[in-house]
């Protein structure tokens, strides 16, 4: 079974239940899939190779949902491109992966100049090398089918590390169906469930799609949108479940609007991407009620490699946590020797089980590097209680070593996150002659002016004493992050760095 079959599935089930709307357009699960397979029929006109690579550089759209799923359905491997990034990344994106084709908005596709590709235009409006004209062309008819092993690849989907350039995650089929199993039990997603699609088709919520399509729900799509748009459609649409990175979730926290709905209706408020403070869920779950819920995974292991549920989450001792491992995912804290930790200690997080990656595209090496012996290799710390719950410590490389003691910056960061002015906060290390390493932190606060450096510096101070404390904090108006929301913690210490080296300088 291909994961693009537990659509075709829910066609014959609910044919006239609507599959997606977004603004005042919708379409019926049929209508979707006619267009789908259509299209499908015509990527393999133009490519009639099983395996082949076709990238979409879109936003969200029901036009983009349509090419989505068509990829899969012609048995294409998805390259998702997105539009936020820089030109030098999409066109490398393309070329290393050798994509036949490339489905492009008219916005978007100056993004793409100079790559060796052919385009196809996401435009409803039609006309020549379009997506809509190449379904009208195909109306009516049934793509092939792959014959394909479930160890081949779905989707390559480029992951930006801290340092290099950037791998191509190949996900198998094996993987996105595990996905979809997964979320679909640990959600309990069902017939006439909404989800609010506010992040990024080309990132997190890819995972939630073909779940709340094979189950009978209905996508709500929304395209970049500001957060008071988002809180609009919680408020007012019917959500069901939805998926957005801490950041967001800060945002809407700050809206003087959040309290104006008792929220009854959502069930799920998902986030992931990065880890959310202890003080910041409780205020969530104050604001929302009970259902406010996580997952861990990454793009090696899409998603969901544990969650903690939201009647879990209302516990205070687990709310620094990610959850347990999932259904047919196994999570464990492993030393520098590949010995399994116990309960309580520190290592690194590694996974195995069917979520995994089969490796990077193209880079033995790599893929050598990060997958040893069945494991992932996820470069992130952590421990996991008693009770079987991870909790993250932060990324290997973000651990700072000052004077010869190990800091993490998550819990620097829990401690700094109680200050009540604080709304959003990052830890980081800069090279120090004396210390080896200097802890320093960046905030955004309320009220610049409620809150000082040596205020905030004394409130860690009381807590974690001394070799925790940040020695400078940095005020920003907003903390630097990437287009799906996750921390650039990088570029708060080179732009610390830069700014030391240019007062030296004028000095």
């Amino acid at each position: 079974m291909y994961p693009i079959h537990f659509f075709d599935r829910a066609v014959r089930l609910w044919p006239d239940h609507i599959a997606v709307e977004h603004g005042d357009r919708n379409l019926s699960y049929k209508a979707l899939h006619d267009r789908v397979q259509a299209l499908a029929v015509g990527l393999q006109k133009l490519d009639p190779e099983f395996g082949s690579r076709v990238g979409i550089c879109c936003y969200n759209s029901i036009d983009h949902l349509v090419s989505w799923l068509a990829v899969l359905a012609a048995g294409k491997v998805w390259v998702p491109l997105q539009p936020m990034n820089a030109k030098s990344e999409l066109v490398r994106a393309i070329e290393f992966t050798q994509a036949s084709i490339v489905i492009a908005q008219p916005d978007t596709v100056g993004k793409l100049d100079g790559a060796d590709t052919r385009f196809l235009i996401c435009d409803p409006e039609g006309g020549p090398d379009t997506t809509a004209q190449l379904g009208k062309d195909h109306a009516g008819q049934t793509p092939a089918i792959a014959d394909m092993p479930l160890s081949a690849t779905q989707a390559i989907k480029f992951t930006g590390g801290t340092t290099g350039l950037p791998k191509g995650v190949m996900q198998p089929y094996r993987a996105w169906n595990t996905n979809i199993a997964i979320q679909v039990s640990a959600w309990s997603l069902g017939v006439g469930q909404r989800y609010l699609a506010a992040a990024p088709i080309t990132h997190g919520t890819s995972t939630y799609i073909l779940p709340t399509l094979a189950t009978g729900g209905t996508l709500v799509l929304l395209d970049r949108p500001r957060p008071e748009e988002t809180l609009h459609f919680l408020q007012n649409a019917g959500i069901t479940t939805t998926f957005v990175p801490p950041t967001v979730l800060y945002m809407l926290m700050e809206l003087d609007a959040v309290g104006a709905s008792d929220y009854a209706h959502l069930k799920n408020l998902i986030y992931g991407a990065g880890p959310m403070r202890p003080d910041a869920i409780e205020r969530a779950q104050k604001i929302f009620g009970p259902c406010l819920a996580s997952t861990y995974g990454q793009t090696e292991a899409p998603q969901i490699a544990t969650m903690i549920s939201a009647q879990e989450l209302l516990d205070p001792a687990k709310r620094a946590s990610v959850g347990r491992e999932t259904f047919l995912s196994q999570v464990e804290i492993m030393d520098t020797q590949g010995k399994i930790l116990p309960a309580g200690e520190t290592g690194e997080i590694v996974i195995r089980g069917d979520l995994l990656m089969t490796g990077y595209w193209n880079q033995p090496d790599v893929t050598a590097r990060t997958l040893v012996d069945g494991w992932l290799h996820t470069g992130d710390l952590g421990l996991k209680d008693e009770d079987g719950y991870v909790f993250i410590r932060g990324r290997a490389k973000e651990m700072i070593i000052t004077g010869g003691f190990n800091v993490y910056p998550a819990d620097v960061e829990t401690v700094m996150g109680e200050h009540p002015e604080i709304i959003d906060c990052a830890v980081y290390g800069v090279p120090d002659e004396k210390w080896g390493e200097a802890v320093h932190a960046a905030v955004q606060v309320r009220d610049a002016k409620a809150a000082s450096a040596e205020d905030i510096i004394a409130f860690i101070r009381e807590r974690l004493g001394p070799v925790q404390t940040p020695k400078s904090i940095r005020f920003l108006e907003a903390l630097p992050r990437n287009a799906i929301g996750k921390l650039q913690k990088m570029q708060l210490a080179e732009e610390h760095l830069a700014q030391n080296a240019e007062t030296l300088k004028e000095g």
